[in-house]
């Protein structure tokens, strides 16, 4: 249990059962009365932000979270299953709760699961860039040679996103896990 004296930025908090971190945080101390802490919280779960203040008397609860190294090991039609490596427990994870990650999974890559009684609510790559291969795009125009002029790929998996015109098609790139974004081009051979 936490008192409002605790709070500070990047603290994880429970309100009404909801996990959330504390994003902002402002101490208020008006001339009568007691002090509050006006605090920007995010939605664990969401990732939604509200805006709450707490007095100096309040208690704010402690989230029950869990954080997890797994590894990814296979897709069995419906899930994809990663594997604990110390206890060879399997977690299967659907479409729906892995987002856009689902794109950026190959064989034995890790990823950080954040659990809340129990229940996967968030997911971060271990490495947060991915090397794949372009596997859909239009030949870059001869001669367009403006700065920043990105054209649109395709990677295996079915992901899309923006390369800049010298990618081909069987080239591979490097891409962001957290924002989906195209890094660089990369040599294999």
């Amino acid at each position: 249990m936490y008192t409002a004296s605790d709070l500070r930025k990047g603290l994880k908090i429970e309100v009404d059962g909801v996990p959330y971190e504390v994003v902002e945080f402002n101490f208020v101390k008006p001339g009568k009365g007691q002090a509050m802490y006006k605090c920007r919280l995010k939605n664990l779960i969401t990732r939604t932000t509200i805006d709450r203040t707490f007095r100096e008397v309040d208690k704010i609860d402690k989230p029950n979270l869990e954080e997890r190294v797994v590894q990814y090991s296979y897709f069995d039609g419906h899930h994809y299953v990663f594997t604990d490596p110390r206890t060879y427990e399997e977690v299967p994870l659907d479409e729906e709760t892995l987002g856009t990650a689902r794109y950026f999974l190959s064989e034995d890559v890790e990823v950080r699961l954040l659990l809340h009684n129990g229940r996967v609510i968030a997911l971060e790559f271990v490495k947060p860039f991915v090397e794949k291969q372009v596997v859909e795009t239009e030949p870059g125009v001869r001669g367009d040679t403006a700065t920043n002029v990105m054209k649109p790929a395709r990677i295996d998996g079915g992901y899309e996103l923006k390369v800049p015109l010298f990618i081909d098609q069987g080239d591979w790139i490097k891409i962001d896990t957290r924002t989906g974004e195209y890094v660089e081009r990369v040599s294999r051979g």
